[in-house]
């Protein structure tokens, strides 16, 4: 394990940020909350019903979802506040295990962790405002929002923190919004939201434990804050109001958004369906009104793209630091801002936009992302265990159950992926020795250079 002194953090911290932390609490949950409300719970819902035909088992798997990022972001905080830098998953795995798996982790977050849900998150854009004005270009919209994002957040700070949190509060808003027109005006379905006979054997099939896998993923961007560690202004304060505030939040949005989908259309018209949203609107409000929410819809999702292409770059920025072969992506510009990364990482959601399908990038993404995330979490447990006596502004509420609960959570999830996605789980494993491979090569350099 490599050894870092308070003042080698402070130095990180500082080396982070520009030197200058500018970003608010606020600012940082709502980076929290735009990374989480995105396209998942617009689109998996009709999946999690065909697959667990039941309303109890389906606002089960959501109370789930929100049990274990609660677990992680409780983590997260504990990390964030005592480890203060930006870089997420991959500062953390470096400090505490070795600079090995923290690489593979910012390996995988700068190649696909962000890149692929941008670009999950664009063609969502783009078929519910298609499903607003179907003659509309579907793919130059969902291009076009990727590079408008990109050039919005290259000039400083300032403009991207306003930007993220204005686009925040109007997705949450909308999101409210939505969920009461429905409520008021859908047909209110025959479902049943306490447990009735026959909801046992769903609760613990395999169909509902690759059904909270697109669960996972809707609630994936609880850890978002921590990439953005070192630019937050007092982190051991601000970033567990973030990651737990963001969280809590986020979880009574998505029950009370399934809940209202659940009473306004039968299950049967949204099973399979990925645009279950405009399933939901078209039988409470007919087909105009369906064509106002998805437009809606579309613009709430503007703010998931624009967290993403905030909070990713850092992670490659940290890693140009580390690294002397990638120092080309620790470049900042007057603004304070890693625009080679952030470009970099704009490219590479611009290619799998183009070239791969929906449900293709979300199952292989969420395999190969689970893994730096076990790892972190585990690394809470390893960090109490060899530092007892490292300053922890934050302590993660009811370790050690809270690790645990998460760990073993994603652990049952990732079995189900494997068994019944085996394509998709080796494409991930692929990814994770491509990484090692530029890892060599990046370390030979540095001790080479």
């Amino acid at each position: 394990m490599r050894e870092v002194s308070s003042q080698d953090e402070l130095k990180g911290i500082r080396g982070s940020a520009g030197g200058e932390s500018r970003v608010s609490a606020g600012t940082a949950w709502a980076i929290v909350v735009a990374n989480m409300v995105g396209i998942g719970v617009f689109t998996s819902a009709g999946f999690q019903v065909e697959a667990v035909p039941s309303g109890f088992g389906v606002q089960l798997l959501w109370l789930l979802g929100g049990v274990m990022a609660l677990c992680g972001a409780l983590c997260y905080a504990e990390l964030a506040a005592a480890l203060p830098r930006s870089g997420g998953e991959y500062h953390f795995l470096s400090r505490i295990f070795h600079p090995l798996p923290g690489f593979l982790s910012g390996w995988v977050s700068a190649t696909v962790g962000f890149s692929a849900p941008i670009a999950l998150a664009a063609m969502a854009f783009a078929d519910y405002l298609g499903g607003a004005a179907p003659g509309l270009p579907r793919v130059p919209m969902a291009v076009g929002l990727v590079v408008v994002a990109a050039v919005a957040h290259s000039f400083n700070l300032r403009v991207g923190g306003m930007v993220q949190w204005l686009s925040t509060l109007l997705k949450v808003l909308l999101i409210v919004g939505l969920c009461v027109a429905l409520f008021a005006f859908g047909e209110s379905q025959p479902v049943h939201f306490l447990p009735v006979w026959g909801d046992a054997s769903l609760v613990f099939s395999a169909p509902f434990a690759v059904s909270l896998v697109f669960v996972m993923y809707s609630y994936s961007g609880w850890n978002a804050a921590a990439y953005v560690t070192g630019e937050v202004r007092d982190p051991g304060r601000s970033l567990p109001l973030a990651l737990v505030g963001g969280t809590l939040v986020v979880t009574a949005l998505y029950m009370m958004v399934n809940a209202a989908f659940l009473v306004s259309a039968p299950m049967s018209a949204m099973a399979g369906k990925v645009e279950v949203a405009l399933v939901a609107a078209r039988s409470a409000f007919g087909e105009r009104g369906a064509r106002a929410a998805a437009a809606l819809i579309g613009v709430g999702l503007v703010s998931t793209v624009s967290a993403m292409t905030w909070a990713g770059p850092r992670v490659s920025f940290a890693m140009g630091e580390d690294h002397r072969a990638l120092r080309f992506l620790a470049w900042r510009n007057r603004g304070g801002v890693p625009v080679v990364a952030l470009w970099v990482q704009t490219l590479l959601a611009l290619g799998m936009l183009l070239t791969s399908s929906f449900r293709s990038i979300l199952l292989y993404i969420e395999f190969v992302l689970s893994v730096p995330l076990m790892m972190t979490i585990f690394g809470v447990i390893w960090l109490r265990w060899r530092e007892p006596g490292l300053p922890r502004p934050f302590r993660a509420w009811g370790y050690p159950l809270t690790p645990l609960i998460f760990l073993g959570m994603v652990a049952w999830c990732d079995v189900a992926l494997l068994q019944r996605q085996p394509r998709e789980s080796m494409a991930g494993m692929a990814t994770l020795l491509a990484g090692a491979v530029v890892y060599w090569f990046a370390a030979r350099r540095s001790t080479t250079g």
